[in-house]
């Protein structure tokens, strides 16, 4: 480790990658100096993206055990697909045995597939004996981060402790093929992103300063659906922008997803979250919408309504992109310009927080033991809607399920 700095690896060369990679202009205290990817090319695009924003001398490595073992790598950020979370652990952690020394983990949001591959990487990381960190993004979010700040220090400490926490992601789809497979990802979009929604309602109603644990979850409910890509004229369409191993004739995952988690406090007063996610939402771009109600006070707050707007008449008839906005869908009439998205949507704060906590030896709060917590959520919501019904939280059995989704046996 170089003198107040760490090295930071990257397992994984795609999108959330380089949005790390990106947010790094706004960290002091670690450098990116190293990707690995199974597409090597790629990862060498990757490092030259850090070393074109002077965030780091990055280099492409050839395997994941040559890359922990450097001597400039301090720490290790896993943003590879969910079916290769395990592989890229065991890796990592057969290195570490081999004689390679690392400070700290950190793993993208989800930890994993369900609640026994989660397991699996909790023990894995508690094997490796190293600090570990679980990427949620949205807590560090400014706008939710100030908001959440003010509410608890004016309307709850005046008025009492808020109750109700709705959280919302949306856009019009994935990516990369694998997101849309559900054996490869483990599920559809309640796994991809109901992750952020269920964990930014649990953040909202817990007071700053108190452990994650302050609020226990007591009964899930939840609904899935394929709404969008199911129907025959769009499955066609998503086979063909993602290649023919994603067929929704034939293996489908949910495309939209809603959940309520009711939690109790240390005092057994009773609260709840509502999240709703989509990957058939068509707005301006990727929506983020969170809402906190308390006795006499509330606060929201929605992404598409925080920056500047431009207008482009029909005359104007340029080239597809997302250079306004993430999951953008029009390059006409008035859109929404986000004016920093690494910033807006929390990887800034993530990354300043998990490297600021490994280069002071501090277990952060965030860890995988959350991750685990949050994985086990969502097979809950899973469970709950194959059975429609309310599932008394933690239900039997829940680390050997797996949803049907991601086994190929769901029919919408």
């Amino acid at each position: 480790m170089a003198e107040g700095r760490l090295g930071v690896g990257f397992i994984g060369s795609g999108f959330i990658t380089r949005f790390h990679i990106k947010s790094w202009v706004g960290v002091r205290d670690a450098d990116v100096r190293g990707v690995w990817s199974p597409h090597a090319g790629r990862a060498e695009e990757a490092a030259a993206l850090a070393r074109s924003l002077r965030v780091g001398a990055a280099r492409a490595f050839a395997s994941i055990e040559e890359m922990v073992a450097a001597p400039e790598i301090d720490c290790i950020w896993i943003c590879g697909p969910n079916h290769a979370r395990i592989a890229n652990m065991e890796r990592i952690v057969d290195a570490l045995s081999r004689g390679a020394r690392l400070v700290g983990v950190a793993c993208e949001k989800p930890l994993a597939r369900n609640g026994a591959e989660a397991r699996r990487m909790v023990e894995l990381v508690e094997k490796a004996g190293v600090l570990h960190g679980y990427l949620e993004s949205q807590l560090f979010s400014p706008v939710l981060e100030r908001g959440r700040e003010i509410v608890w220090a004016r309307g709850a400490a005046l008025g009492g402790r808020p109750y109700l926490a709705r959280a919302a992601e949306e856009h019009s789809g994935p990516h990369m093929p694998w997101f849309w497979r559900g054996d490869q990802q483990g599920g559809g979009v309640l796994l991809d992103m109901m992750c952020h929604s269920l964990e930014v309602g649990r953040h909202l109603l817990t007071a700053p300063g108190a452990p994650r644990n302050t609020l226990r979850p007591i009964k899930v409910s939840a609904q899935i659906a394929s709404l969008k890509w199911s129907r025959p004229e769009y499955a066609d369409l998503l086979k063909e922008m993602m290649g023919p191993e994603v067929d929704y004739r034939k293996a489908p995952a949910e495309d939209f997803a809603r959940a309520t988690v009711q939690y109790v406090d240390e005092k057994g007063l009773k609260v709840m979250t509502e999240a709703t996610t989509s990957w058939s939402f068509v707005g301006a771009g990727l929506r983020l919408s969170l809402e906190l109600l308390g006795p006499e006070y509330s606060m929201s707050a929605n992404s598409l309504d925080a920056g500047a707007r431009v207008f482009f008449s029909r005359r104007l008839q340029g080239k597809a992109g997302e250079d306004l906005v993430e999951k953008q869908n029009a390059e006409q009439g008035l859109m929404p310009v986000v004016g920093s998205e690494t910033a807006e949507y929390g990887y800034e704060g993530e990354n300043r927080y998990f490297t600021q906590c490994f280069l002071d030896g501090k277990q952060p709060w965030l860890d995988f033991h959350a991750g685990l917590d949050v994985t086990r959520l969502l097979m809950a919501c899973y469970l709950s809607a194959e059975q429609e019904r309310v599932i008394d939280y933690p239900p039997a059995d829940l680390d050997t399920f797996v949803p049907a989704v991601a086994r190929g046996t769901w029919k919408p």
